[in-house]
C-alpha cells in the first residue's frame, strides 16, 4: 500500500473517533455545575438584562443538542466561539499555538535525542553502576510531580539570575536583530524545556533499557551471536531497530501528553502556551475555550499517533502493508 493511502485511511478512521470526542466534550461541559456567568451572578452591579443578554451572546439559552449543532457547523468554519470576556477563541487559540508546538517540539527532540543512547548505554552494561543509577533516576523522575520540580527550577533561576522568568522574549525584542532574537527565545525555552524534558527522559530511557534487554534476549540475536557476529554489529543492525519500534509507537500518546503535562510549567514559567490559557479558562468556567482546548488537545493525539504510525512504517514496512 502507498504510503499517502495510508496516511489517508489513518486520517479517515480518526474522524469518527473526533466526532465522539466532541459529542461528548460538549455535554460534560454544558452538564456540569459549572456556571460560565457565575462570576456576574455574583456582582449585585449587573442588571438582570445584562446577564439574558450575556446568556444569549454565548448560545446557553438554546437545547443542548440544538447547542452542539450550532458549536460543530460554527467550528468547521473556524469559529469557535467568544470567551468570558468577548475574544474571540479562535484569536486566543492563534496567539499560543506555536508557542506550544515549539515547546513540544524542542522536549520530544531533547528527550530522544538523549533517552534512546543513554537506554542503550544501560542495557549493554546491565547491572553496573550506570544501569544503576539510570534506574535511580528513572524511579525518581517518574515520582516527581512536574508543578514541584518546575517551582524548584524557578527559585533557581530568581537565585541565580542565570534564566530569564516568565514569557517567551524579553521587553526589548522587537529592537533585537534575528541572531539575537533567536538566543532570546532560545533562552526563555531553556527551564521549561529542561523541566518537560528531565521528567520525560526518564520513562523513554527506562523503556528503551528494557526493550533492548527483551530483544538481546531473545533467540535470533543469541543465535547471530554464536555464529561469530560482533555484539556491536547485531545490537545496531537488528535488535536496536526492533527495540526503538514499541517507542514510535509511544510518539503519538508523548505528544498530546505535552499539552496536558506542560500545562503546570507553563503556568509557574508563565509561558505564553496552550497548556497554561486552558488552565486558565477551566479556573473561569470559560466553556467556549476549555471546549476548544479539549478539541485540539485531542486533534493533537489523532495526529500524534498518524505521525508515530508513518514512522513505524518508515521503520518497519510491514505495518500496513495490507
Amino acid at each position: 500500500m502507498p504510503i499517502w493511502i495510508y496516511i489517508f485511511k489513518r486520517i479517515f478512521q480518526s474522524l469518527p473517533i473526533m466526532i465522539l470526542v466532541t459529542i461528548i466534550s460538549f455535554f460534560l461541559i454544558r452538564l456540569s455545575p459549572v456556571d460560565p456567568l457565575g462570576e456576574l451572578k455574583l456582582n449585585p452591579a449587573i442588571s438582570k438584562q445584562t446577564l439574558e443578554a450575556e446568556q444569549k451572546r454565548l448560545g446557553l439559552d438554546k437545547p443542548i443538542v440544538v447547542q452542539y449543532f450550532y458549536w460543530a457547523k460554527n467550528f468547521i468554519k473556524g469559529d469557535m466561539g467568544t470567551t468570558t470576556t468577548g475574544e474571540r477563541v479562535s484569536v486566543k487559540i492563534k496567539e499560543r499555538a506555536l508557542n506550544t508546538l515549539l515547546l513540544s517540539f524542542c522536549v520530544i527532540f531533547w528527550t530522544w535525542i538523549i533517552g534512546i543512547p543513554i537506554g542503550i548505554i544501560a542495557a549493554l552494561n546491565y547491572r553496573s553502576k550506570f544501569d544503576r543509577l539510570l534506574t535511580a533516576f528513572s524511579s525518581a523522575g517518574m515520582a516527581i510531580p512536574s508543578f514541584f520540580f518546575a517551582v524548584l527550577m524557578l527559585i533557581f533561576a530568581q537565585k541565580t539570575g542565570l534564566f530569564p522568568i516568565g514569557g517567551l522574549t524579553s521587553a526589548d525584542f522587537n529592537t533585537m536583530g534575528t541572531f539575537q532574537k533567536i538566543a532570546d527565545i532560545a533562552h526563555h525555552l531553556v527551564l521549561p524545556t529542561f523541566v518537560l524534558t528531565t521528567l520525560s527522559l526518564a520513562g523513554l530511557s527506562r523503556q528503551m533499557r528494557a526493550n533492548l534487554l527483551d530483544t538481546l534476549d531473545s533467540d535470533y540475536v543469541k543465535y547471530a551471536i554464536s555464529k561469530g557476529l560482533s555484539k556491536r554489529k547485531v545490537v545496531l543492525k537488528h535488535a536496536l531497530r526492533n527495540a526503538v519500534n514499541p517507542l514510535v509507537t509511544m510518539l503519538g500518546f508523548e505528544f498530546a501528553g505535552l499539552l496536558s503535562g506542560a500545562a503546570l510549567t507553563e503556568y509557574v514559567f508563565q509561558y505564553p502556551g496552550l497548556g497554561r490559557l486552558i488552565l486558565e479558562a477551566v479556573m473561569k468556567s470559560d466553556i467556549n475555550l476549555v471546549m476548544a482546548g479539549l478539541v485540539i488537545g485531542s486533534f493533537m493525539l489523532v495526529v500524534g499517533n498518524i505521525i508515530s504510525d508513518i514512522l513505524l512504517r518508515l521503520v518497519d514496512p510491514r505495518v500496513g502493508a495490507n
